[in-house]
């Protein structure tokens, strides 16, 4: 269905049934009626009452005023236009226009077929037509007809004529053909603001960033001043090149040809700072917008969400309900996604009632994101039943059942999904078989785990990364075959990183293979020498086999170099509020209390072992 007022100038040629000077003498009426109407209805009553009607010669575009145009209409405009002998091209650039403003490809191609059938009747195109049929291509990706549309346009002279020329450039930037952007524009006589701007769209569209933004610096040297929409485009490849000094620099020309703050500009600019890492600073642009929207909004928290910074990326949801600004999909989903990595169960519950009670369907990345976040929140019943609800399933809804499965060390329930997926014509991707290989590594199924290992890159074509062959150490060293572990590691084809060795190494405190050990622990120091991992590893592995001068040796060598080791947090959730802690940290704001209790705990601790031993237990 076709919007209402946007069409309120269709061209009838519909109601363009040219009436024809013999049939205007017999009835003058019928222009008057065609002149009155308001929908194609009462066009095709006239037509079917007035059959001298059809005779025509002459075109007119009646106005519609009211009242949305079907799009089965838009069949019997098109049947009209070519009974036409000898159409009008303002009538012709008029239909054109009005099929085009749908923004649907099914007119397009229409639009298309039009120019076909008016270069069939030979008739003459204005510098209003070639933009119109150009824009028609761009809708459709239609390169040939564009190429064919630019070759006519050179021959008639239009080539040349400034906004043809801008429609070429768009078309060839979002064909992905660059160079044929770039040789429209430097053979152009004439070049405005929207030139430059749609020959930079072109350029970034296409993957080329920094030549994007060069152009811009580019064009500032010709003495053109940039608006908010090209600031927009540049901007937001330096989000996308994670130049922060360079975003600085374009933040300062907004900053210093003030230019209007608008949503669009302020969205951009919290964009590439949280990008570029800056996230004071997109917070401190974000409080300065004047107005924001709901995209705004979800750039901060996503944004923030991709930074890890998971508990402000909640705090700014918060806000955002205190502030009245409805979620969408995109919203929901960032929200859940930090919930999924502070543990949030309570708040990821919280928004799976708001997504109930606003009836949004639970499906593509919406019930994806449930599910991960009941799995990694430890509600894998929950994470099913979603699953379980979902009437469309992709391979990010199995993947996520399967890795949540895994981790909860349901190994042969998460092969069960795996193979579920198979038989249902579902391809696997990388992180699927990460899950799996991790669903075989804490089930001690190794033959399986080898089996899938090798189907992965045979059967699956899919090549493995470093992720994947940490996972079949792990299998290996989980299961006690040390050995074979460090075989597989020594015949990788990709040097191992710290993750790999690090398997190894735990693997060897658990057995006690101090020598083992030590080997390994050279190869770690070499990757990352000032982690404190490896040290803390390697003299665990000597304190179980009750080494404890070398242990020693380690901790002293630890100090020696500055390396400290990190500290520990935990996290809890209480009244949907996620508060970590650390060890001596007391920057919780009842820190006090918290340590009043602890001492009391310790304290009924004591008194409870006293009691167990005969005594009178202590009253505190």
């Amino acid at each position: 269905m076709l919007c209402g007022t946007r069409y309120q100038m269709l061209l009838l040629s519909v109601t363009s049934l040219n009436v024809s000077s013999n049939a205007t003498s017999q009835d003058p009426s019928v222009f008057h009626k065609l002149q009155t109407c308001k929908s194609t209805k009462e066009i095709k009553k006239i037509q079917s009452s007035n059959t001298k009607i059809s005779s025509v010669q002459h075109t007119k575009i009646i106005s519609l005023s009211s009242s949305p145009i079907p799009s089965k209409e838009f069949s019997y405009v098109r049947s009209l236009f070519c009974q036409i002998h000898d159409p009008d091209i303002t009538l012709c650039n008029s239909l054109m226009r009005c099929l085009l403003s749908s923004k649907c490809k099914e007119y397009a191609l229409l639009a298309l077929l039009m120019h076909v059938e008016m270069m069939r009747k030979g008739l003459v195109l204005d510098k209003y037509t070639y933009p119109l049929v150009l824009n028609a291509c761009v809708q459709l990706r239609e390169l040939r007809h564009g190429r064919s549309v630019h070759s006519h346009a050179i021959k008639t002279g239009f080539a040349l004529d400034l906004y043809v020329m801008n429609n070429l450039i768009r078309l060839y930037g979002v064909c992905g053909c660059v160079g044929s952007v770039r040789k429209v524009f430097d053979r152009s006589p004439e070049r405005d603001l929207v030139s430059w701007t749609t020959l930079i769209q072109g350029y970034v569209d296409n993957g080329h960033l920094k030549e994007g933004v060069e152009l811009f610096f580019e064009m500032i040297e010709h003495g053109l001043r940039a608006d908010e929409r090209m600031m927009v485009v540049v901007i937001s490849s330096c989000a996308k090149l994670g130049d922060l000094r360079l975003g600085q620099k374009l933040h300062k020309y907004v900053q210093g040809h003030k230019l209007n703050f608008d949503v669009f500009l302020g969205n951009a600019l919290v964009d590439m700072y949280i990008k570029c890492g800056e996230t004071d600073i997109a917070l401190n642009v974000f409080r300065e917008m004047p107005t924001r929207n709901v995209i705004s909004w979800n750039t901060l928290i996503s944004g923030l969400a991709q930074r890890r910074e998971f508990k402000q990326a909640l705090n700014a949801f918060n806000e955002m309900q205190d502030q009245g600004v409805k979620p969408d999909k995109n919203t929901l989903v960032g929200v859940l996604n930090s919930c999924s990595n502070l543990g949030a169960l309570e708040v990821g519950k919280w928004v799976h009632t708001y997504i109930d009670r606003n009836q949004i369907q639970v499906a593509g990345y919406v019930g994806n994101a449930l599910v991960d976040m009941y799995a990694k929140c430890g509600s894998m019943d929950d994470a099913l039943r979603v699953f379980g609800s979902m009437n469309t399933k992709d391979v990010y809804s199995y993947t996520s059942v399967i890795v949540g499965l895994a981790t909860h060390g349901k190994a042969r329930i998460a092969l069960n999904f795996f193979y579920k997926m198979l038989a249902i014509g579902i391809q696997p991707n990388g992180v699927t078989f990460v899950g799996v290989l991790t669903a075989c590594s804490h089930g001690g199924l190794v033959e399986e785990g080898h089996k899938l290992f090798a189907d992965m890159w045979r059967v699956h074509k899919l090549t493995p990364q470093i992720e994947h062959y940490g996972c079949m150490v792990d299998l290996l060293s989980r299961a006690g075959l040390v050995d074979e572990a460090v075989e597989f590691v020594e015949n990788m084809p990709i040097e191992p990183d710290a993750s790999i060795w690090g398997s190894v190494l735990a693997a060897c405190r658990i057995q006690g293979r101090v020598e083992l050990a030590e080997h390994v622990t050279e190869k770690l120091v070499n990757i990352e020498s000032e982690k404190d991992g490896t040290y803390i590893l390697m003299s665990n592995t000597y304190a179980s086999v009750s080494k404890w001068r070398d242990a020693l040796k380690v901790r002293r060598a630890m100090k020696k170099r500055k390396i400290k080791k990190v500290p520990g947090c935990s996290s809890i959730e209480l009244d949907g509020v996620v508060s970590e802690f650390r060890k001596g940290d007391k920057a919780h704001p009842r820190s006090k209390d918290i340590y009043a209790t602890v001492e009391q705990l310790k304290l009924h601790s004591i008194g409870t072992e006293a009691f167990s031993n005969g005594n009178e237990p202590l009253i505190v």
